[in-house]
């Protein structure tokens, strides 16, 4: 849902909010009839809308399935209130309605005394449903797959798994109704074909006559990232989630890859912001929460920078006689963490997109090599235009008002010139190879790619960056300014 079409479904909750609470005052009844064209987000939206309090009266007047359904659209933040308010009695039924995945994650928000009562109260096949899915990782596979799916035996034919379909239907909802998945007597995956396959097949026809046989599929243990990949890659409305032997376990639908996509990269955004990610939404983590995730790895930032002082340190006596390289360090240390963090941007996202694999790295760096080397030259080009206009202007005695424009460096501000170009080429090329190769050293390590933060790789480059514009500056400049 786009921003646009979230404020306009909160604008019309804010109408409908005062003719719903009438409505439960004076005739809950005909609460279901008066909103039963509305879809159940938009339902959401008007139970957002109104008290606290009145919720469970909202929820009690409406049919059970559709209160499920609205509860699935529900702020976490708002639900987990609700449910953990609720009686066992007034929660369990809602719950239950829910699809299987989504009550699932319902079970893991709440606390856990509240999470086992309502199992407790739900009916035997729901309960043993959710506490297969509850067994899961979140961010797996089996924790964003639903169990309702269809599936019919491969040695049927079409007008027997047709009938099967219709009655399938006639029970109930299904999340994952458009596909139809052939299964063997063992319940092991071998083929897949859509409704309208089905509809269109030859009469007489078996199933394993007419279902693709060249399945996508993921095991159930498959991070998220793999899941929304395969979906991607082959244009998905839902890929099916297996065991270690080939059983059907579930489907992952492309509504919850969307939503696992958009946490994804939310926990991605904030590791290259340089901290952990949340494990909640910004506004229900804690105070105490919060500082854990950041102070962290301000912590380590903060050591890191602490080398950049101790190498300032030991190039002290050279920058007592030279005082005008001090001028330069913001500039050089600036563009050092600018490409790093450029090249280690690019890579993490080139990594979780599956565009780059560990084995390209050999490539990458060579890529990277020269492109380091090229932007380096157009920045050393860049401030060695910087030095020359500014010792020209000086020169000229150009004023603005009082202020003098320009900086006199000496009579050796050719050698300051070429230091500094020299420096911006070596600074940038290290930059942009640390900052890309850093992400393929991690994942090979087993860890997440973004903890290779932009701040992180700045840090690092910081340190380095000196080192090379001092090395350099005492190579240059020896028996002049040094």
């Amino acid at each position: 849902m786009t921003p646009q079409q979230k404020s306009e479904g909160q604008s019309l909750a804010a109408l409908l909010a005062p003719d719903i609470l009438d409505l439960l005052e004076s005739s809950p009844a005909a609460v279901a009839a008066e909103t039963e064209e509305l879809h159940p987000a938009d339902l959401a939206d008007v139970a957002e809308a109104l008290p606290r309090a009145s919720l469970p009266a909202f929820l009690a007047a409406l049919p059970p399935e559709r209160a499920g359904a609205v509860l699935e659209y529900l702020d976490e933040e708002i639900r987990t209130e609700l449910l953990e308010g609720m009686t066992t009695e007034q929660s369990a039924p809602l719950v239950a309605q829910m699809t299987p995945d989504e009550r699932a994650d319902v079970l893991e928000e709440v606390d856990e005394e509240t999470a086992d009562d309502i199992l407790e109260a739900i009916p035997e096949a729901a309960r043993l449903e959710t506490e297969r899915l509850l067994e899961y990782e979140t961010d797996t596979a089996g924790g964003l797959m639903t169990t309702e799916v269809v599936s019919v035996l491969d040695t049927e034919t079409v007008e027997a798994a047709l009938a099967q379909v219709r009655a399938i239907a006639r029970a109930g909802r299904r999340e994952a109704m458009n596909t139809i998945y052939a299964v063997n007597s063992r319940n092991e995956l071998t083929g897949v074909l859509s409704l309208r396959e089905l509809l269109a097949a030859a009469e007489g026809s078996r199933i394993s006559d007419v279902a693709w046989t060249d399945v996508r599929r993921v095991i159930a243990t498959a991070d998220r990232e793999e899941v929304a990949r395969v979906v991607t890659e082959y244009d998905l409305v839902a890929v099916p989630v297996i065991d270690e032997n080939g059983r059907l376990l579930g489907a992952v639908t492309v509504d919850d890859v969307i939503d696992a996509i958009q946490e994804e990269q939310t926990e991605d955004v904030q590791k290259l912001g340089g901290m952990e990610a949340l494990d909640d939404p910004y506004m229900q983590t804690g105070f105490l929460a919060l500082l854990k995730k950041r102070a962290g790895w301000l912590a380590v930032l903060f050591i890191g920078e602490m080398f950049t002082a101790s190498t300032m340190g030991y190039f002290e006596s050279e920058l007592q006689r030279a005082t005008v390289l001090m001028l330069f360090v913001p500039l050089i240390i600036s563009s050092g963490g600018n490409s790093g963090s450029q090249a280690t941007s690019l890579i993490i996202r080139s990594l979780a997109l599956g565009e780059a694999k560990l084995s390209d790295w050999w490539r990458v760096a060579i890529r990277e090599l020269s492109s380091g080397l090229a932007l380096g030259g157009i920045l050393g080009a860049l401030g060695a235009m910087r030095v020359l206009a500014w010792q020209s202007l000086a020169g000229k005695g150009v004023h603005v008002g009082s202020l003098v424009i320009g900086y006199d460096y000496g009579p050796n501000y050719l050698l300051i010139a070429l230091t500094i170009a020299l420096t911006l080429v070596g600074v940038v090329t290290f930059g942009t190879l640390v900052g890309s190769m850093l992400p393929f050293l991690l994942r090979r390590l087993g860890f997440d790619p973004a903890s290779a933060s932009a701040p992180f790789v700045a840090t690092l480059v910081d340190v380095t960056g000196l080192v090379i514009y001092f090395t350099v500056a005492l190579l240059l400049l020896r028996g002049t300014l040094l």
